[in-house]
């Protein structure tokens, strides 16, 4: 996803001159390309997050469209107060560009670690929040956010994820979209659990059940109407996403829910309210969260079977 990042914004660069890079002294042998083609627009502060979101609130004040890229807990919690007060308070056209969602960095242990992301993020007056699924739909959300206005949050994953979308699906920030129609159940899935949840869907159908695929790729503004229209259809409701159950893709669902005339069956997958301990790779750490094929279709077969 970083490289598409990088790919995408290098072309829009080339056709808008207000387009500028900012890093903390990060993104060595991703942000060259930028850097060697835009050296004018392109600032490495060092280690110091709170500054590039403010130098950034600047730019965007004078009619750049900067874009603050970092390892994800350094460019979400860090400066979080700069966040707050220079960017959704301000409403500027700030693009923070976290990369390394849930447990990317498993082998750096919990301080890179990011599961608390979206729900810090999403509860920022005038933040819209981007959790692309695949390396397309990173393509088509750059794309989309040069001309679009106000300040937004980008939730990259860094593990070579594969393209899931089908070449007819259409890309609008704040809809969902449908990747697989099934009539049993419907699985929704936000970020870098989209590879995962197709899987599941897959696994699923094997064991003769058929579910319907959402890429829940804007988590802010939310598209309440597509889940309002799946609700509606009365079938269990699950949700995937490698954050915190609490103040996620989850949690999103779950209140639109509280609000409706709806009872589905519905169930999370996340990560439990705590903290990992464990250090190793992604696959690893993913699998002591319960995040698996195995474990998630297991779960989600007892579920309906009730």
């Amino acid at each position: 996803m970083r490289k598409t990042f990088i790919t995408t914004l290098v072309e829009e660069a080339r056709n808008n001159d207000k387009i500028f890079l900012i890093t903390p002294d990060i993104g060595y042998s991703v942000l060259e390309p930028f850097m060697n083609e835009f050296p004018d627009r392109y600032l490495n502060v060092g280690v110091a997050e709170q500054n590039a979101i403010s130098i950034a609130a600047g730019l965007a004040l004078t009619g750049f469209i900067p874009y603050v890229y970092t390892i994800m807990p350094f460019v979400s919690m860090r400066p979080y107060e700069q966040i707050r007060v220079d960017v959704a308070y301000m409403n500027t056209n700030v693009r923070i560009v976290g990369v390394g969602a849930g447990f990317s960095y498993g082998s750096a242990g919990a301080t890179h670690h990011s599961i608390e992301d979206i729900a810090i993020m999403r509860c920022l007056p005038n933040m819209t929040v981007v959790c692309p699924g695949d390396p397309w739909e990173v393509e088509q959300a750059i794309k989309d956010s040069v001309t679009y206005k106000g300040p937004m949050f980008f939730r990259l994953g860094k593990q070579n994820e594969p393209k899931i979308n089908s070449e007819s699906a259409t890309f609008e920030i704040g809809k969902a979209i449908q990747v697989l129609e099934g009539d049993e159940l419907t699985i929704i899935t936000t970020s870098n659990t989209l590879e995962l949840s197709f899987k599941i869907a897959q696994e699923l159908k094997a064991n003769g059940k058929s579910a319907t695929l959402i890429s829940m790729h804007t988590i802010k503004p939310f598209d309440e109407a597509t889940l309002l229209k799946i609700l509606s259809k009365e079938k269990p409701v699950f949700t995937i996403e490698e954050h915190n159950i609490i103040g996620g893709l989850g949690s999103a669902v779950s209140e639109i829910i509280a609000e409706s005339t709806f009872n589905p069956t519905f169930k999370r997958f996340g990560v439990n309210d705590k903290y990992s301990h464990f250090v190793g790779g992604h696959d690893y750490i993913r699998s002591k969260y319960g995040l698996t094929v195995e474990n998630i279709t297991d779960q989600i077969l007892k579920q309906i079977t009730k």
